[in-house]
């Protein structure tokens, strides 16, 4: 099983490179937005525990969450492996999954980091927020705001796998292509997969 997290900052790519990754490899999407919505939908009990949070307007609690996570996995015993998406955000985050993962008698096998310059985050992000409606993609201020708030606790995530040797950087400027090809490198010789 492979399981990979798609990492870098705000503006970075990753919802296009997870679809691309999802699509040629079978991965299953693991979206911690998708699971919470689909357990309130669905009203089961960790639905019910997260909804009472949220109407709070409280996070919902890293137990909930991994729960939900634990639910998705035990639901697919025959998937080739997971993308997690949004999942985890913090170190605290990282070691809970690594902990579940290792209940299940498996793990992380690789971190993809895609780097891309402060510039270049700032300067798409702002296009994006030209096309597509969202406020935190409209003000230059509140997207340097993000990118600070990824470095200061989204950022320790990527140290907590490469103390592990999990982290694999990947160069992600250039055209959407080619950064998916140096992604797909990185996936088929974890896969053991002949480039």
């Amino acid at each position: 099983m492979v399981n990979l997290i798609l990492f870098g900052p705000p503006g970075s790519g990753k919802g296009t490179q997870s679809a691309n990754i999802i699509e040629k490899y079978g991965l299953l999407h693991l979206s911690t937005g998708d699971l919470l919505r689909s357990e309130i939908a669905e009203k089961t009990p960790l639905g019910t525990e997260a909804q009472k949070f949220i109407d709070q307007g409280l996070l919902v609690p890293d137990e909930v969450v991994i729960g939900m996570i634990s639910t998705k996995l035990d639901a697919n015993p025959e998937a080739r492996g997971f993308i997690f998406d949004g999942f985890p955000r913090t170190t605290v985050q990282a070691e809970a999954l690594d902990k579940l993962l290792s209940l299940k008698k498996t793990g992380i096998s690789v971190v993809l980091s895609l780097e891309v310059p402060e510039d270049e985050l700032v300067r798409r992000l702002l296009d994006r927020g030209l096309t597509s409606g969202r406020s935190d993609d409209a003000s230059e201020d509140v997207v340097k705001k993000r990118i600070v708030e990824y470095h200061n606790k989204t950022a320790p995530v990527a140290d907590h796998y490469a103390k592990f040797g999990k982290l694999k950087k990947v160069k992600g400027e250039g055209t959407i292509e080619n950064i998916f090809e140096l992604l797909s490198k990185e996936i088929e010789e974890l896969m053991g997969v002949r480039v």
